[in-house]
């Protein structure tokens, strides 16, 4: 039986090489997009607001503002990394493909495991939850003298209006395409999320935004405090002395000394009385949102007040998170990916999605150890899960630590 599923998996595979040559009809939307250079400006609240309020306008609404802000606070290192957490965990755990019902294809779960195709599909996915919204338009693309491959582009958030869904050539412009409409929509072009979400990364503009308020003040105030105004005291109505002391002030730099006229004083300023605490509050604040906001919990930062049990319960918190995120890659992977991957020729008709389900070894383990008072279990079994090579019984009883199994009794050695 195992041989006839192999002959049948192999014919698969030819079906599917001989497919796999198939082109989408119609014109492509990607490469019809406008490139946009975006400059780096200050942003502030006020721009937020506007970014929102352009988002919002149901006559004609515009969408580039606030995605434009979206990429700019992700140059914020604590949220990244609280957005890689969630993604990379997902992306790190295995799954099979296989028929509905049926046994897991080993061969073309090994294809896509760590193919490009899947990564950046599952990573779109996700990110429907931060920006609430992901267009993936899929084509065949060639590096080089290699053999074509399936790719996914996502569609940029700035040029797809999903409320209406239309998708801008320009996004500074009105002239677009109903992506809906297309033929290739649902096969070739792929969408995730809500349509008008906004997602979680606008309830962490603020956040951001204050945080690089709080930076930039306390940067001046370092410079500010290590280096205290310098005061030079001369006549100020005499032009000469006046330019002289200018002067003097722009040579001195960073000497530790310069002469002055014994008419003429110079002293330091009183330094501030702070040492920046209510800039480093309103930083600690910023990063415990953001981190509640992407985590469920204050992972890995609160060093004076952490203890290992409050580490322990974040984690498991973001555990659930990512089971969360999982469970909708799953969803979608099932409802329209495979579906489409089935209809261009990828994978089989009736093919599955599933993310191997890891095992609590230790548990295992322990379970096994009180079983072997009454059940034999087989030494292959344990080979296979635990790594250990059973040769046969041990014939000299001594007692396991913890236990009233008798090592007789077992096959360990």
């Amino acid at each position: 039986m195992a041989r006839n599923r192999n002959n049948r998996n192999h014919n698969n595979r030819n079906q599917l090489a001989a497919k796999t040559t198939a082109k989408s009809t119609g014109n492509k939307l990607f490469p019809q997009l406008v490139e946009k250079t975006v400059t780096q400006t200050r942003q502030d609240i006020a721009k937020w607001k506007a970014a929102l309020n352009g988002f919002n306008n149901t006559d004609s609404p515009s969408v580039y503002l606030l995605y434009n802000l979206y990429d700019s606070i992700l140059d914020d290192a604590l949220l990244t990394s609280q957005i890689e957490n969630r993604i990379q965990d997902t992306l790190g755990s295995s799954f099979n493909l296989s028929k509905k019902g049926g046994d897991i294809d080993e061969e073309l779960t090994t294809t896509f495991q760590n193919s490009e195709l899947f990564n950046d599909l599952i990573t779109h996915i996700i990110n429907s939850r931060f920006y609430g919204h992901s267009l993936v338009e899929l084509d065949w693309k060639q590096d080089g003298l290699n053999e074509p491959q399936l790719k996914a582009d996502l569609i940029p958030r700035q040029n797809v209006l999903s409320k209406k869904g239309v998708m801008l050539f320009d996004y500074n412009e009105d002239k677009g395409i109903k992506y809906r409409e297309v033929p290739e929509f649902g096969t070739w072009v792929l969408e995730f999320g809500k349509p008008g979400e906004k997602g979680l990364l606008n309830k962490a503009v603020p956040h951001t935004l204050f945080k690089r308020f709080a930076q930039s003040c306390w940067s001046e105030l370092c410079e500010i405090y290590g280096i205290p105004p310098r005061v030079y005291k001369t006549d100020a109505s005499d032009p000469a002395a006046v330019a002289r002391g200018k002067k003097m002030m722009q040579d001195m730099g960073s000497a530790a000394w310069f002469i002055i006229d014994t008419e003429e004083s110079f002293e330091w300023a009183k330094g501030v009385n702070t040492n920046g605490d209510v800039y480093g509050n309103l930083l600690n604040f910023c990063d415990n949102q953001n981190s509640l906001l992407i985590s469920g919990a204050v992972v890995g930062q609160d060093t004076k007040h952490g203890s290992n049990s409050k580490e322990q319960a974040s984690q498991k918190l973001l555990s659930k998170l990512v089971l969360a995120d999982m469970a909708m890659v799953e969803m979608y992977m099932n409802t329209k990916v495979m579906p489409a991957l089935a209809r261009i020729g990828v994978v089989p008709a009736d093919y599955v999605f599933q993310w191997e389900i890891s095992e609590d070894l230790g548990t295992l383990w322990e379970r096994t150890v009180q079983a072997l008072q009454h059940f034999d279990v087989d030494p292959e079994w344990v080979k296979d899960k635990f790594g250990i090579q059973v040769t046969g019984i041990k014939q000299n009883p001594t007692p396991v630590p913890g236990t009233n199994l008798n090592v007789a009794e077992s096959f360990f050695v």
